[in-house]
């Protein structure tokens, strides 16, 4: 069985606090590991979640803010120090390839993994090299160039068996019928449409530091699973508009309009002791599955439809 789960490495926005840890956010997809924005101490939130460095296959960056990309010195050192051999394809904005420079050469190192630079300059496919689904990104609404990323599984077919059955389909011809779209059965040809049906593949969203933009939609419309920034409650929209962010409310209702099965609410400012109005905030909104994202959380991915 596949293994898809979110790891929470950390939640907090500009300043950490004792429970929150900067952000990082690691993706296990089978045999990738996708690594979101990582902040300042990923590299031991990692150690502390129990997953390895060495299990990173790409890396994605939103935007060069301090919170979103300090790790990633840390961990790109951690991952030469377990002598991980394989390439890792690094996503960013292209208008901080100059951040992204310092921070990979940011101190006297031996770095030996191989990386694959991608700069993003706007919307649209990235290149995903040896991966079993597409991903893109999509420009977000804050004081610097941000991207939000989405990731889509190829959809499948599946036999449906009282189709099967009402044809008296069994065994070889049915091989036939997945290899070929059509089988020969006595005097007609069944085609795979007439016993099948589409079987929608498994998808993600990550939406960071943003305001309400026509990104937020595109990336959230449909998805399985949408980590989403909630710095602010709804009584403090003011301010999340003045500093390109989001309410708990704003995300719940992105989620609602879009048909997200799962919001992950997570980047929150630390002027909140706790979050429970960012819950109720959520609810007003949103009657599906809602996660307010804690540190080391294992969230995992929802199942195919």
């Amino acid at each position: 069985m596949s293994q898809r789960e979110l790891v929470i490495l950390g939640t907090a926005s500009q300043v950490p606090t004792k429970q929150r840890n900067h952000n990082g956010y690691l993706l296990r997809w089978d045999r990738e590991g996708l690594l979101f924005d990582p902040g300042e101490g990923t590299q031991r939130q990692m150690s502390f979640a129990g997953v390895a460095a060495s299990g990173i296959t790409r890396i994605c960056i939103t935007h060069f803010h301090g919170d979103h990309c300090f790790g990633l010195p840390g961990v790109l050192g951690r991952i030469s120090l377990d002598g991980a051999l394989h390439p890792v394809d690094v996503y960013f904005p292209a208008s901080g390839a100059v951040f992204y420079e310092r921070l990979i050469d940011s101190s006297a190192h031996n770095r030996q993994v191989e990386l694959e630079p991608h700069p993003i300059t706007g919307n649209g496919e990235l290149p995903p090299p040896g991966a079993d689904f597409t991903l893109r990104a999509a420009q977000l609404s804050h004081p610097v160039e941000t991207f939000g990323y989405r990731l889509d599984e190829p959809d499948t077919r599946r036999f449906v068996p009282e189709r099967l059955r009402e044809l008296g389909l069994s065994g070889p011809v049915v091989g036939a019928l997945q290899r070929h779209g059509e089988a020969r059965v006595g005097d007609r040809t069944v085609t795979l449409d007439e016993v099948s049906e589409v079987r929608p593949g498994q998808s993600f969203a990550f939406v960071m530091d943003t305001r309400l933009c026509g990104g937020v939609y595109d990336l959230a419309r449909g998805v399985d699973m949408l980590v989403i920034e909630a710095t602010f409650v709804d009584a403090d929209e003011q301010l999340a508009i003045e500093y390109g962010h989001l309410t708990a409310g704003q995300a719940a209702r992105v989620a609602a309009e879009c048909g997200v099965r799962t919001l992950v609410l997570t980047h929150y400012s630390q002027r909140y002791r706790t979050l429970d109005q960012h819950l109720a905030d959520a609810r007003a909104h949103f009657d599906g599955e809602i996660v307010v994202a804690e540190d080391l959380m294992r969230i995992p991915v929802p199942p195919r439809r």
